[in-house]
Parts: C-alpha cells; structure tokens; sequence
C-alpha cells in the first residue's frame, strides 16, 4: 500500500457526489473544497468537532458517553454530535457532502468510502496512521485495507462483523435439522428450508410459516454464495466479477424456493425494512441470512431459541468474511485533522473507551479491546463474538476492498430488479442481464 502525502487532497469528482446526494449540488461541493487548506490545528483557545453517526438509542448513548470521556480527556476540544437511523443518516451525509462536506468526523458504511474518498469528501489517514495518531498495531492489516481506495487508507473500520442465519432452533429440531455446522452446504440449506415448509406450521396471522427469508433482494447474500463459489462481486473499481450466468442461477435458486413456500412469499419480502418487520422477525419464516450486529434483535424480539449459525458453503468453502460494521473516516474539509484523527484514535484504541462501547457496532477491531471486551459479554452478543472466533478457526478468505462508487446504486438496482422476479414480471436470466447491463453503466459513468 503506498502511503498518501499528508495534506494533499485528492480534488473532487463531480459525478461520484452527485451520485452520493441524488441532486446538482457537485459544483457547490468543488468550490468547497477548492477553497479549504491542509490547515492544521486551531491556535485558539478552544477547537469545535462535529461528529455524526447511525444507530439505535443504546449506540447513542454509549456513543456519547465515550465522547465525553474524550472531551474530560482533551479540555481544548468540543465535540458536537448527532445520530439517527440508517436511512435518514445516509441521506443526510450525501446532501452534506454534496452542499459543503461531511462532519470533521462521520460513521460510514463499507459501501460509501470508494464513493466519498473518490469525491474528495474524505481526508486521507495515511498520515495519520504512519505517525501513529491513530493506532493500528493491534488491527489485522488485511481488514484495515478495508478502509482504502486507490491503494490509500480514507476510514478505518470501528467494528468487526461477520454475515450468518439467524435460525429458530425449534422449527429444526421438528423439521429433523441438525444444527448448522460451518461446512454445511447450499443444498442443505435449501433442502432444510423446503422441510420445515412441509411442517405446515403457523404464523401469527394463521398463515404457513417459510424455511427462509428470500435472499434474492440482498445482494450481500449473491456476494457469500459467490464467493463460496471462488467468485466475486467486484473484478476492479470498474468491472463485475460475476457473470450474467451467475446471477440467473443465483436468483433461479431464490425463485423456485419461494414459489415452494420455502423461502418467504414476495409480498412479505418486499416490505421488510428491519428486524421487526422482516418475515422472521413476524413469525413468517424460520431463518434469516444477517449480520452479527442486528442479530441480538431477534432473540429480543422472538425468545432465546433463536440461534446465530454459518451461512452454507459450496463443498466446505466458506464465501462469509470479516467486513467492516462501519468505519469512521474524517471530513475533507476539517479545519482540526489532528483532533479529529485523536477523536477517532480514542474510540477505537482507548480501553475505557472500548468498556463504554461494548460491541455496539459488532467486534472492536483492536484486538486487545475485543478481548477485554468480550468478558463481559452475555447472552447473544457473547453468542456472535463465539461464533466470529469459530470462524477464524474454520478459515475465511480475506476481505475484499471497499467496492467501487457505483455499488450503493447497484445494491439498489439489485432489490428493485429481483421483485420483478417475486412478483413474476421477469425470469431469472431476463432479470440478471437487465441487472448487469445497468451494473456496467454504474461503473463506467
């Protein structure tokens, strides 16, 4: 990895923040950051951060109690904050970084850092790594990387998760399932999926329960299943990895179990938005492909029977990886890096930090946090920090880097074009070569 010149900015491409915000607002961003210097920290008596993030009230509270330890830490520094949910956090950080730029510091999801790093939203750490103003000694390098564009680290991940099923242990047991093993197959997967749709077993509302929710929508379910298959989503930052007979043979899958009834009906599907109002979450399938994360919700949510299990492999090869919760990266047009780089050092490396967040935002990245950590851990979070050290045992390959600019769009696409297949619109193959032709347009424009 090549290590980034401190206080140059890359300058800012237009289309990529478009994109970003949904609106015209690029040229007010390029004056924006034409006009702000590498400066350094404020001489002043007293220097102001804005930092931003997504999440539940839990996440926030903790979240803003680590903040202030930090402000007790640093008396010069203010940090000013603000949260909301996922949805209203991505469109708000898109409409900044479109109209003047994002916060000094901003959670960020693993899609949106090739998007904000190449619209010259996000400052380069580099520096700040190299002079160990953000510590990443106890951080596996592989996942770092996770962090880059270009070949230059723009975030750093602040927690570690892992894709798995969440999966009610007693509708397998009456189905005559064992419990999922890090080796099982695709195949088994379906076939238990298909058995516990023959059971006839009711929902709530009376009607019959699904072996699964429909994976079809998710593209980060297509990106598993095509790893296990020694594939990939991403060839570069401007070609597919996969095949259009990838795809169809993916969504041909998903089609044929949902039409069983072993997979979750369409219009179930189409209104999942969470946990509470996916099709597991109201008691209308027995399995639900998830991040370690969210997963704690459904214990909550349906009772302790429920489990977290390793997504199916293809012959024993794992497709699942170690992927950034989230990361935090820092505004291009920051007028205190250096603050806003040890802000960001302290949540991820500082102990008492790490005691005040918890795994809130999956596994801490820093391993001796993790392990600190992870003593106090109960009940379904201990259960997931478990089944992530089993599947370092097992063997995954490593993370891929964060994928181009185009993906957010192509994610989208991904949902919107498979419901043609649920509600019967297009086949498999009509729908995936009506995917991919609009995947390579992302990626070329």
């Amino acid at each position: 990895m090549s290590e980034p010149h401190e206080g140059r900015r890359r300058p800012p491409r237009r289309r990529a923040v478009l994109a970003a915000a949904g609106a015209g607002l690029g040229t007010a961003l390029a004056g924006s950051l034409s006009a702000c210097s590498a400066s350094g920290d404020s001489a002043g008596s007293g220097v102001t951060l804005t930092f931003s993030w997504w999440g539940n009230e839990d996440r926030a509270a903790r979240t803003t109690q680590a903040v202030r330890l930090f402000e007790k830490e640093n008396p010069r520094v203010r940090v000013r904050t603000s949260n909301a949910d996922f949805g209203s956090y991505m469109q708000k950080l898109a409409t900044q970084a479109a109209g003047g730029g994002i916060p000094d510091v901003a959670q960020l999801d693993y899609r949106q850092v090739s998007q904000y790093a190449g619209g010259g939203a996000l400052l380069r750490l580099g520096g700040a790594v190299r002079d160990g103003t953000i510590r990443t000694t106890e951080m596996d390098a592989g996942f770092l990387r996770t962090g880059t564009y270009e070949d230059e680290q723009y975030a750093v991940p602040m927690g570690r998760g892992i894709t798995g099923f969440a999966y009610d242990t007693r509708l397998y047991r009456k189905a005559g399932a064992a419990a999922p093993e890090p080796g099982w197959t695709w195949q088994e997967w379906a076939e238990v999926s298909r058995k516990i749709a023959r059971l006839r077993e009711r929902s709530p509302d009376g009607r019959p329960v699904a072996g699964a929710n429909d994976g079809g929508v998710n593209e980060d379910v297509f990106e598993v299943w095509l790893r296990s298959r020694g594939g990939r989503l991403y060839a570069s930052q401007t070609r597919l990895g996969f095949t259009e007979n990838d795809l169809t043979e993916f969504w041909t899958l998903c089609d044929e179990l949902r039409k069983e009834g072993a997979a979750a009906r369409a219009e179930d599907t189409s209104q999942a938005t969470s946990t509470e109002t996916s099709p597991m979450g109201r008691g209308l399938a027995a399995a639900d492909f998830t991040w370690d994360a969210p997963f704690p919700g459904y214990p909550a949510l349906l009772g302790e029977h429920v489990h977290f299990a390793p997504v199916p492999t293809t012959g024993g090869k794992q497709g699942a990886y170690f992927k950034p919760s989230m990361l935090l990266g820092v505004g291009a047009h920051t007028r205190h890096p250096g603050e806003a780089a040890r802000l960001v050092d302290f949540l991820l490396n500082d102990p008492r930090a790490g005691d005040i967040l918890g795994f809130s935002r999956s596994t801490p990245p820093n391993r001796t946090v993790a392990a600190r950590v992870a003593k106090t851990l109960k009940g379904a979070e201990r259960d997931i920090y478990r089944y992530a050290r089993r599947m370092e045992e097992y063997g995954l390959d490593a993370p891929p880097t964060a994928p181009p600019r185009g993906d957010v769009a192509i994610q989208t696409a991904f949902n919107r074009t498979y419901q043609r297949v649920m509600y019967g619109l297009a086949s498999p193959r009509q729908a995936a070569r009506e995917l991919i032709d609009e995947a390579k347009r992302e990626l070329r424009s």
